[in-house]
């Protein structure tokens, strides 16, 4: 019985039941796809792959997602609005590097959980690296990136009372921000731990070291050489 089909009964099923149908169809469609596309590349995979794995038809697939690309970011999608959300509900008084510090850890003690309900975490961190390795993907990362930038620095302009087309700062402290987060994700993506706690301590170390980074005098600094960082350091 599909969620668009009567019970055995003949009478329509509960909307509530019919919603959770829908919802485990597409995470099964989400988790064929992407241990496909991290198994065998994403430009191999064919939308008839993905839903022979899941026995539905290519109609199926098509209501819930418009292509192949946007189920490859479909997890990231899901993370990106969890941090947005978060942020959105930092108290007022936070400046906003130490808003978006908490907002992103915050997201990270939570997000655990709505990923794991979807796919492995194993599966989203394969995912992350197939995206940076698939020039397709990663010019489509790239944009969404910049996107996501915009949408933030307006959020933090709106927090902090300015105009994000007058004022510069908002765009260069998420900027800074979203220079953290690439780094730490690739290295997280390159390192021996994939576990989301990892990926939690990885960008709160980096965080931390952000303000200081910016301010402080590097060569009178004793304690800048004092560091031990996590993971090697960063080489593109």
């Amino acid at each position: 019985m599909t969620a668009e089909q009567p019970t055995s009964t003949g009478t329509p099923a509960p909307a509530g039941l019919r919603e959770r149908k829908k919802q485990r169809t597409r995470d099964a469609l989400l988790r064929a796809a992407l241990e496909l596309f991290t198994s065998q590349g994403y430009e191999r995979t064919t939308v008839d792959e993905i839903v022979d794995a899941v026995d539905v038809s290519q109609r199926t697939f098509f209501r819930y997602f418009a292509s192949k690309e946007e189920v490859a970011f479909a997890v990231q999608q899901m993370v990106e609005r969890h941090f947005v959300t978060a942020l959105r509900e930092r108290p007022a008084h936070e400046a906003p590097l130490e808003a978006m510090r908490n907002a992103v850890l915050s997201a990270w003690n939570t997000i655990g959980e709505a990923i794991m309900e979807v796919v492995p975490v194993e599966v989203y961190l394969r995912t992350f690296q197939m995206i940076e390795s698939t020039p397709a993907l990663l010019a489509v990362h790239l944009r969404r990136s910049i996107e996501m930038e915009e949408n933030i620095a307006r959020l933090i302009a709106d927090r902090e009372g300015l105009d994000v087309d007058a004022d510069p700062r908002p765009r260069v402290a998420v900027a800074a921000f979203s220079g953290v987060m690439r780094i730490t994700g690739q290295l997280w993506g390159r390192g021996e731990d994939p576990s989301l706690e990892a990926m939690r301590t990885l960008t709160e170390t980096y965080l931390d070291h952000l303000g200081p980074a910016l301010a402080a005098d590097w060569r009178g600094d004793a304690d800048a050489t004092s560091w031990d960082p996590p993971y090697p350091p960063y080489a593109p």
